[in-house]
């Protein structure tokens, strides 16, 4: 299986943050697309936080798993993540959109944890060890130039 991610392995935490994100990713609403999508997102102290895709008859009003992933975290109190894992529900690769990037940029540097399994395996449904085929890219990595404004004073 060839990797069509590149970033390092996924370490065992990773792992086990992407598989509640596949988990997760069970629960989603999507009745017009099929696409099933996870996240679980790992606060600094050690929580977890899930999310899944919701979406809409008026396309723009759906949400995306990360950001109700981030959602769900905020409404917490965290406001400190360490990590982000995505994925569909049948394990095929995913990378957050923009609009999630964006969102998550917010809150600082983060490692977004996918699959990175050739979409032609996932399709055939070849995942025989899908584990190994877990990538780690930097927030940086995806989004470059994130939009910022200056904060106000305290």
């Amino acid at each position: 299986m060839e990797d069509t991610i590149v970033g390092r392995a996924a370490g065992d935490a990773e792992r086990r943050l992407w598989l509640q994100a596949k988990a997760a990713a069970a629960q989603a609403y999507a009745p017009y697309s099929g696409w099933r999508v996870g996240a679980a997102l790992a606060s600094a102290a050690g929580a977890a936080f899930r999310g899944v895709n919701v979406e809409n008859a008026s396309y723009p009003v759906g949400l995306c798993a990360e950001r109700a992933a981030l959602a769900a975290a905020v409404t917490a109190g965290e406001r400190l993540f360490t990590a982000l894992a995505v994925a569909t529900d049948s394990g095929a690769p995913i990378l957050p959109c923009g609009a999630c990037l964006q969102a998550l940029a917010e809150f600082g540097e983060i490692d977004i944890v996918v699959s990175s399994a050739a979409p032609d395996a996932a399709l055939r449904g070849q995942r025989a060890d899908e584990l190994a085929g877990l990538r780690v890219v930097k927030l940086r990595d995806l989004l470059r130039t994130p939009f910022r404004l200056p904060r106000p004073a305290p």
